[in-house]
């Protein structure tokens, strides 16, 4: 539950101890009071930042959010998410939207704080998401890295089809006895098409052909992590022998490197050490080497020196395989023909989704008794088939955005500075940054080429416009609901 600290402190007189008894008692009531209105709030903040967001956003950065403390003197509410790397995301780009959604819907809060550890004041254990625990690496006694792979991702796991094909067989050699043909190894690929899979699956392969190999396997975001608390604690040179001691070394979601020039500098010394050894570098991102911006062009070099393989979009047969791969598993579950082919067919977006679809429509028939039927799908599985139905893109932000302005199309890359054409122009850059998953370059890049420091400052100001004029909000919300019926 949520904590609720107040300043005061009670009387100790024997005289009063009746008194100050009672009065910590609706002290208690009282601060329980205010715990639960917050969490209500904060479940009412939620609905309307997921909604404005997007579902994708709000679920990597806002759903983590928990509240772990609020001082009723000074009225500061601290928010706590699981990575000081998540707390200080969420810090320099939804700081102030927080911060005045809360001031709408709540008169105690006046300030908020982000924090990656509660302390004592915590509501809870903040719970590790199953994905960053399976990143998640330990330094032993030695300064050496605890490999943690996921014992389900394996190459006898990984169903192959057309879309995937080139990056498993470059995997595959990457992990066999025969020294590659290339390194590094890049893949590449939206969320969830099985970049991470396979990652873990070198590991494994790899360790069972050499028992005795050093095999790192973190995520950039822990990269980033051990090398500051590294250089925090005097121990940058351990850090770097360590890592460059490694036989295999493997990071997930290296987009999330950019921008930090330190880290980048070692990550690109680390490479260059490992690959003049003969050692084996796999990297993996949701978009190609040179879509990586805000990275070093050297480091930019390496990653494209070796091997970069593109994961597509699984289509509706290698859908259908994976389905049926998971069921075969699960003999005692029966699910008719009309359901798998529901399923394949619906849910597209990622196989993370589909097979997290599959899983729901399993448990809640085991819990409530229910056949699974095309029926109870598409009752439970609302809001993820309601996401793959809907898939925005910028174009379609633009042509909707000039519609309700009464704007011609044109005019979204038009150099014209007239109110009446730039802040319109201004939502439509907001509207894809929140509904879309494309970076501020690429989206100044829809707009007549503009910078991404255009962007960004069409963004914050849109932001901080609705939370000041009315009619604003009102044209996003409306936008909003267009763009997403």
């Amino acid at each position: 539950m949520l904590v609720v600290q107040r300043s005061g402190k009670a009387g100790t007189n024997p005289a009063t101890k009746a008194t100050t008894a009672k009065v910590r008692i609706q002290d208690s009531q009282s601060q329980d009071d205010v715990a639960s209105q917050l969490t209500d709030t904060w479940q009412t903040i939620c609905s309307g930042l997921r909604r404005d967001l997007g579902a994708q956003i709000f679920g990597q950065w806002i759903k983590p959010i928990k509240l772990a403390r609020f001082d009723s003197d000074s009225g500061e509410l601290q928010l706590v998410l699981p990575s000081e790397f998540a707390a200080n995301w969420v810090r320099e780009r939804y700081a102030e939207r927080l911060a005045l959604a809360w001031k709408a819907h709540s008169t105690d809060v006046k300030n908020i704080s982000f924090s990656a550890k509660a302390g004592t004041a915590r509501i809870a254990k903040v719970k590790k998401d199953k994905a960053v625990a399976n990143e998640a690496i330990a330094k032993t006694s030695s300064g050496k890295f605890q490999l943690d792979l996921d014992p389900r991702m394996t190459f006898d796991e990984f169903i192959a089809g057309h879309s995937n094909v080139l990056a498993l067989n470059a995997s595959q050699r990457m992990a066999s006895p025969e020294k590659p043909l290339f390194s590094p190894l890049y893949l590449q690929s939206s969320t969830g098409q099985g970049k991470t899979h396979l990652m873990h699956a070198i590991g494994h392969a790899y360790r069972t052909e050499f028992p005795s190999a050093r095999v790192i396997y973190m995520s950039a975001e822990r990269f980033m992590v051990e090398f500051v608390s590294a250089m925090r604690r005097n121990e940058a040179m351990e850090f770097k022998a360590a890592l460059r001691e490694a036989d295999l070394l493997m990071i997930d979601d290296i987009q999330f490197i950019v921008g930090k020039i330190s880290t980048q500098e070692e990550f690109l010394h680390t490479v260059d050490s490992l690959i003049s050894r003969g050692k084996r570098v796999v990297v993996a991102a949701d978009r190609p080497p040179q879509a990586l911006d805000g990275v070093d062009q050297r480091l930019l070099s390496r990653l494209s020196m070796g091997l970069v393989a593109d994961i597509q979009s699984a289509g509706l047969e290698l859908r259908r395989d994976i389905l049926q791969h998971r069921l075969a598993s699960l003999p005692h579950q029966e699910v008719s023909e009309d359901v798998v082919e529901f399923l394949a067919r619906t849910i597209s977006r990622n196989l993370r989704e589909l097979e997290g679809g599959l899983n729901k429509l399993l448990a809640y028939a085991q819990l409530t008794g229910r056949p699974i039927t095309k029926e109870l799908a598409e009752e439970q599985l609302s809001d993820i088939l309601s996401a793959c139905r809907r898939r925005i893109t910028i174009d379609e932000i633009q042509r909707t955005v000039c519609e309700y302005y009464r704007l011609d199309r044109n005019e979204m890359s038009s150099k014209r500075r007239a109110r009446a054409v730039a802040r319109p122009r201004q939502v439509a850059m907001y509207l894809a940054k929140v509904m879309t998953p494309r970076s501020y370059p690429e989206i100044g890049r829809k707009f007549g080429g503009r910078d991404h420091s255009t962007v960004i400052h069409a963004v914050k100001l849109v932001e901080q416009l609705r939370g000041e004029d009315t009619e604003m909000d009102n044209d996003v919300r409306m936008l909003l609901r267009q763009l997403e019926s």
